[in-house]
């Protein structure tokens, strides 16, 4: 019986060996059938948001024809190193993931996982740059120019950073990405200033607000208070009412009300812009080549026009014009960010003069001579017709 039982096993065990064996020769088959078949086609799928390729299909085509030795299509699908094509395309600093396979009916696909920018960094020292989700910089690309948060001012023009650089590049990461998911912020902010504290200071595209914003912790919280203020109290105050708007502290929003300083700094730019436009102007005016016509109260180009709005202006901007605004002269406090009231700091002194810059002569009008024309004789009145005698109707009839 035991060795009944040994002779079943032994013939189990080659049997088994045998299947083994035939499935392996099935498989080398099968494998050299598929490597003597030819690609016949290549399809690239890039993942990239949008439309907007900073790697596009030529590229990708380029790296496999000279890894393929050159016309990839109709080349055995086994003289294809997929492994190597794939550590290729991988070093082009704009494709974060590559993979290459072939399907069943000999396609060759290639799949792109491209890098996204988030932000664009303008160095200290002149030179500029992207930075992606991973915080990994990214050169320009020739093909498409993002639109993004823009950050002026990073200390380090260098390839290989220092830990303090590293660390500033990832708080203007996480600022930019804030900033983007929000458009009314992305509309709003004009470009974000690096100073050297390593806080960070927002120009707005509307009005001469400046946003004392400081790190980069709770960037949505400090966004949507500076959201709130600008929906709640700018529109009542004015575009151009507050100088400073400070939300770096923890559920407050500070505004400093536009002083005399800032009023005067403002006038004096504009003093400046409207002496280059004179300037301008008084140049194309001797250009014999220029035709100009004949000034008239409806084609008046007097700079003291615009330098008298240019006062109306900032005497509604003043502290002393602004009587009529919801907010109250009073010492600085801090309002919490779902209060629509802000107070603002306290009322500085009336702004200085500006001086009127010096306006150019009126140009006088040319004087045409015309021929003096003779007035016409008067015409002489007839004779008056003399008296008629009438005489009394008589009664003798």
């Amino acid at each position: 019986m035991a060795k009944k039982k040994t002779i079943l096993k032994w013939i189990a065990n080659i049997l088994w060996m045998g299947i083994g064996a035939a499935t392996i020769v099935l498989l080398v088959a099968a494998i050299r059938v598929k490597d003597a078949r030819v690609c016949k086609e290549i399809e690239v799928t890039i993942d990239a948001p949008g439309d907007n390729y900073f790697v596009d299909k030529k590229d990708i085509l380029h790296v496999i024809s000279s890894l393929s030795g050159g016309n990839p299509l109709n080349k055995p699908a086994g003289s294809f190193n997929l492994k190597q094509m794939e550590e290729a395309l991988q070093k082009n600093v704009w494709i974060k993931h590559a993979q290459l396979f072939f399907d069943n009916i000999e396609v060759l696909h290639v799949n792109i996982s491209e890098r996204v920018p988030v932000v664009r960094v303008f160095a200290a020292g002149g030179s500029t740059f992207y930075l992606d989700s991973s915080a990994a910089k990214l050169p320009l690309s020739d093909k498409f120019s993002a639109r993004l948060p823009v950050f002026t001012g990073f200390p380090s023009d260098k390839i290989i950073l220092s830990k303090i650089d590293s660390t500033l590049l990832r708080d203007i990461k996480n600022l930019g990405m804030a900033i983007a998911k929000d458009s009314f912020c992305m509309a709003m902010i004009e470009q974000v200033d690096i100073k050297p504290e390593g806080d960070f200071e927002m120009i707005t595209k509307v009005g001469n607000s400046v946003v004392l914003f400081g790190n980069a912790g709770d960037a949505e919280l400090k966004l949507e208070r500076l959201k709130l203020f600008y929906r709640e109290v700018v529109p009542k105050a004015g575009w151009n009412y507050y100088s400073r708007i400070n939300v770096q502290y923890k559920n407050q929003v500070v505004g400093s009300r536009r002083g005399a300083a800032d009023i005067a700094a403002d006038s004096l730019r504009t003093v400046q812009l409207l002496q280059l436009l004179a300037i301008d102007a008084e140049r194309r005016a001797s250009d014999s080549s220029q035709h100009f016509l004949q000034d008239n109260p409806g084609n008046t180009a007097d700079s003291s026009i615009i330098q008298q709005s240019i006062q109306r202006d900032d005497a509604v901007d003043s502290p002393g014009a602004a009587a009529d605004l919801p907010v109250q002269a009073a010492p600085p406090t801090t309002v919490a960010a779902n209060t629509p009231a802000v107070v603002p700091a306290p009322a500085v002194p009336k702004p200085v003069a500006v001086p009127k810059p010096a306006t150019s002569k009126p140009v006088p009008k040319p004087v045409v001579n015309r021929p003096a024309v003779p007035k016409p004789k008067p015409k002489p009145k007839p004779p008056a017709a003399k008296p008629r005698a009438v005489m009394p109707p008589r009664n003798d009839y």
